[in-house]
């Protein structure tokens, strides 16, 4: 074997080390390379994922505060109860604003017209409950048409389609004025202002904070106006509010 042969042999024998080296060793260390680089990459994915969470979170945190003060206002305007006498107060308080006499409230047996019924189908479809009511007010002309127009904003929807609520949700049908029939009961300018309107009451199945409070969404309290007692499932008879 001449000098070359050997020199060919040395270097063959030097290439199946390495291969085998290769193969042995640095071909596995590559190939787990390979896999904790694809786990560092899973892992950074999901750590993404998980600030994501966390930044949607702290933003659902601090909007909770006034997300609770929005829902319990809604719950105000369409309460799980008829709550009549709170509806009675906030009449009484508009009316007293206005200069007006809250005379009585009554429920209403007459049909109401296009825009009421649509209004009475849409809370229908949705599983709320009209209230149909007969309100009578006294006061002069001027006086009963700035209370109308409150009653008519306790709930608005702003530009934005957004709403803003700052009473009992009502449904005006009909508005008819006439002149004071009782003598005594006003001077001669005065007029009698009977509104047809209906309220509204949220399915029993909705309760309105689900057992949330102010503090926590998960709190064992619920609001006192979650927890009044069920009434019944008519509107009450006419009620004489001032005699």
């Amino acid at each position: 074997m001449t000098g070359r042969d050997r020199m060919v042999l040395i270097v063959v024998v030097v290439l199946l080390v390495l291969v085998g080296a290769w193969m042995e060793v640095v071909s596995p260390e590559r190939q787990e390379a390979s896999k904790l680089s694809a786990q560092v990459g899973t892992a950074k994915s999901e750590l993404a994922s998980a600030e994501a969470k966390l930044a949607s979170a702290r933003a659902a945190q601090s909007q909770y505060a006034s997300a609770y003060a929005a829902m319990v206002s809604l719950g105000k305007a369409v309460p799980a109860s008829q709550e009549v006498p709170s509806l009675i107060y906030e009449l009484a308080q508009a009316s007293n604003q206005k200069r007006v006499e809250f005379a009585s409230i009554g429920s209403s047996t007459s049909a109401p017209g296009s825009s009421g019924a649509t209004a009475v189908a849409a809370s229908a479809a949705s599983g709320f409950t009209p209230l149909p009511f007969t309100l009578t007010f006294e006061g002069s002309f001027f006086d009963l048409e700035h209370l109308f127009q409150q009653l008519t904003s306790f709930t608005t929807r702003t530009t934005t389609g957004t709403l803003q609520v700052s009473g009992r949700l009502l449904t005006i049908q009909s508005v008819k004025l006439a002149p004071v029939s009782s003598a005594g009961s006003g001077t001669s300018t005065d007029l009698t202002g009977s509104v047809t309107a209906s309220a509204y009451v949220a399915p029993a199945t909705q309760g309105l904070s689900s057992g949330a409070t102010a503090a926590s969404p998960t709190g064992a309290a619920s609001p006192a106006s979650s927890s009044a007692p069920a009434s019944s499932a008519t509107a009450p008879a006419i009620v004489r509010v001032n005699p």
